[in-house]
């Protein structure tokens, strides 16, 4: 384990952008296969690749970007170290990006879905809510350690590590017709 741990901070420092996008993308999708087998009990043969797929091009092209950028925002926006800017960031992420970030992951994997614009907006008028009330009971307790001890460069790992299980909830919530 340690061995892998020291050939991923080897490969951080080389090309921490793409790195970065793999873990996102990588983690959604096992999210994806959490909720698949473990929520919905589908069971292998019942498993839908093609969601697994989607949702891992959500977290490859979008999450692994979008995250990845903000994080680098946040840290010009608020800057230091300290227990006080820890806090500011959280409030910056939670309050400012997660609703955003949430409604854009939700309506990226509607149009991925095939649903139309109206099915769309009336998934996300029933789901958006719950949903953002849920991040509030994860998210900030996570964002405030993550952005008090972790260095820049290994905050999504961190935050993509504990989103393996709020992944599997994101996914079950948006794939649930």
């Amino acid at each position: 384990m340690a061995g892998l741990w020291r050939s991923y901070q080897l490969l951080m420092s080389k090309h921490p952008w793409k790195v970065q996008i793999l873990t996102a993308g990588s983690l959604v999708g096992v999210g994806d296969v959490l909720s698949q087998q473990v929520i919905e009990r589908r069971g292998l043969a019942n498993h839908s690749f093609q969601r697994t797929a989607k949702m891992m091009s959500i977290g490859f092209f979008f999450v692994g970007p979008v995250l990845g950028g903000w994080y680098k925002v946040l840290d010009r926006l608020v800057t230091g170290e300290t227990k006080t800017a820890a806090l500011k960031k959280m409030l910056f992420d939670q309050v400012g990006f997660a609703p955003c970030f949430l409604g854009t992951f939700l309506s990226i994997s509607g149009v991925l879905n095939g649903l139309t614009v109206d099915e769309n907006i009336a998934k996300l008028k029933r789901d958006y809510t719950d949903a953002l009330i849920s991040n509030y009971y994860l998210w900030p307790p996570v964002q405030i350690a993550n952005f008090y001890f972790v260095p820049l460069h290994h905050r999504l790992a961190v935050v993509q590590i504990v989103a393996v299980v709020w992944n599997c909830y994101l996914s079950w919530k948006a794939n649930k017709m």
